[in-house]
């Protein structure tokens, strides 16, 4: 039984679907509305394309997709010393965008890694720049220098820096002891302070009622009858206490006197 010839494709024929299915492939590119492609001619910039579809001239043209969202880099963290002599670990988040396509990719190679690196070496400038206390206090003050100087050096990339927000100063543990303890002396301060204030003030107000009271007698035996009646009111049963002769000469005075008697 004669066996019926197989039915082949040619090779040269498999080799233009393959051919033509990578050129139009490579030929058609669709983009998002947060991506931009960058598209060189022979090496040369030609100009920057998208969102949408996008023709590219096989083997003749080349693009580069770049992404426009805001991005987010955690700085690791970076070991501090401070203006005082005082050594922290510092972290921090920075948040940017790409605002110009053909700058992040002709001015500058990689733009996440360099604008990691230019993080971490500011963040380690500026903060190094301060003291503790400042560290610690005016975080607000810090993150807005940091934010705005690398603004500054990443515009020429075409890149914008949003927001640095310092996350964590982490201090060793005999800072933390140190600075407990500092804590601790500046309440006892404050403390010794607002008793000494208290004392001043109580006895200016001692110092002016016995003005009042030198300047008019009846006052101070007004007084003295005052302190007299809260001791009666105790529980005590025996109460000793000096009578004024000023009060007992004022009580006489007041007294009407007998009529002498003529002598017989």
């Amino acid at each position: 039984m004669p066996i019926p010839p197989t039915i082949g494709v040619p090779m040269w024929l498999a080799f233009a679907v393959l051919f033509l299915v990578i050129v139009i492939a490579s030929t058609f590119r669709i983009l998002r509305e947060y991506e931009r492609g960058v598209v060189f001619l022979l090496g040369r910039l030609w100009k920057v394309k998208g969102p949408g579809l996008v023709i590219i001239v096989p083997f003749i043209q080349q693009m580069v997709r770049v992404d426009l969202r805001t991005r987010v880099f955690d700085v690791p963290p970076q070991d501090v010393i401070s203006r005082d002599n005082v050594s922290v670990k510092v972290n921090a988040v920075l948040y940017y965008r790409v605002i110009d396509a053909e700058k992040a990719i002709i001015q500058v190679e990689h733009f996440d890694d360099a604008t990691s690196q230019l993080a971490q070496t500011t963040l380690r400038s500026i903060v190094g720049q301060h003291d503790l206390d400042q560290m610690l206090a005016e975080r607000e003050k810090l993150n807005t220098e940091i934010q705005q100087i690398l603004d500054e050096q990443t515009d020429a990339w075409g890149i914008k820096v949003s927001n640095v927000e310092l996350k964590h100063i982490d201090l060793n543990e005999t800072m933390v002891r140190a600075i407990a303890k500092q804590a601790e002396a500046e309440r006892l301060r404050r403390a010794k302070i607002i008793d000494a204030e208290g004392e001043y003030q109580a006895a200016e107000r001692l110092a002016s009622a016995a003005e009042i009271l030198a300047r008019r007698p009846e006052a101070m035996q007004l007084r003295y009858l005052g302190t007299l009646l809260n001791i009666a009111g105790e529980k005590s049963s025996t109460i000793v206490f000096p009578f004024p002769i000023e009060l007992g000469a004022a009580l006489g005075a007041g007294a009407p006197r007998a009529p002498k008697r003529d002598a017989e």
